[in-house]
């Protein structure tokens, strides 16, 4: 009998070649008994397997050898299976990342919005933003999510803050950066699917209003106040594709 396909890791891990899996699923259950042999018998602490959707008959064959299921993609999940007991398996992302702008004009006024989703109907003024894409850089999030819901366009300044809550979407914790921006326009053009209002607001009116949350007054107070963190490339090290780092302004 033929072993599956695979590599392995630093950590004594084995990983089975997805792309080399076979379509038939009694084919694919007799090499993979026997490949679970072989890499217990030299050795290997753990086994990962990743499954492409079009195998997905794959699935319950890997669960019945004893392997559990670690995270999915949109087409494809990925199990795991403890060779020896104890082995350490590293845990998939935890957190969701999001960005959010306090863009402040030469007029003292503040860009806030109110969602068209909420849970009261009563106005509640917050300040634009949204979760990071994938493979986006927090600048480049928070200005185009403040661009989409409110049509203005923006240059980042500093990341002033950010806030760390758990037990968020799905049980997952959320880290929300703050960042501090300056407008290059000035007309807003709201998008409604999400956004019932947005308007420049007067920086004062906005930290007394009682339709604004606690939360909401003290990120904009943090950003008046503080230089924040700037996006400092390091040479040798930062990759503009890849890296971003914030220090403090020189």
């Amino acid at each position: 009998m033929q072993d599956l396909e695979f590599t392995t890791n630093p950590f004594k891990g084995v990983i089975i070649t997805p792309d080399a899996l076979p379509e038939n699923p009694e084919t694919f259950s007799g090499q993979l008994a026997h490949s679970l042999k072989t890499w217990t018998d030299e050795g290997y602490h753990l086994v990962w397997l990743e499954v492409p959707i079009h195998l997905s008959s794959h699935i319950p064959i890997g669960v019945g050898a004893g392997f559990t299921f670690h995270h999915a993609g949109e087409d494809n999940l990925m199990l795991t299976l403890q060779l020896v007991e104890g082995a350490f398996v590293p845990a998939y992302a935890t957190h969701y990342i999001g960005a959010g702008g306090v863009v402040i004009n030469d007029s003292n006024e503040l860009l806030v919005v109110s969602e068209a989703h909420r849970r009261s109907n009563t106005p509640s003024y917050k300040l634009p933003g949204g979760a990071l894409h994938p493979g986006e850089h927090l600048a480049d999030c928070v200005i185009r999510e403040i661009r989409e819901e409110t049509g203005i366009e923006t240059e980042f300044d500093a990341l002033v803050c950010f806030r760390h809550w758990h037990g968020y979407r799905y049980g997952k914790s959320d880290i929300y950066f703050v960042c501090r921006l300056h407008p290059k326009s000035h007309d807003v053009t709201i998008q409604p699917e999400e956004i019932a209002e947005c308007l420049w607001m007067p920086v004062e009116d906005y930290l007394e209003s009682e339709f604004v949350h606690t939360f909401n007054r003290s990120i904009v107070q943090a950003a008046l106040n503080s230089a924040g963190v700037v996006p400092t490339p390091i040479d040798g090290y930062t990759d503009p594709e890849r890296h971003e780092v914030f220090m403090p302004p020189e």
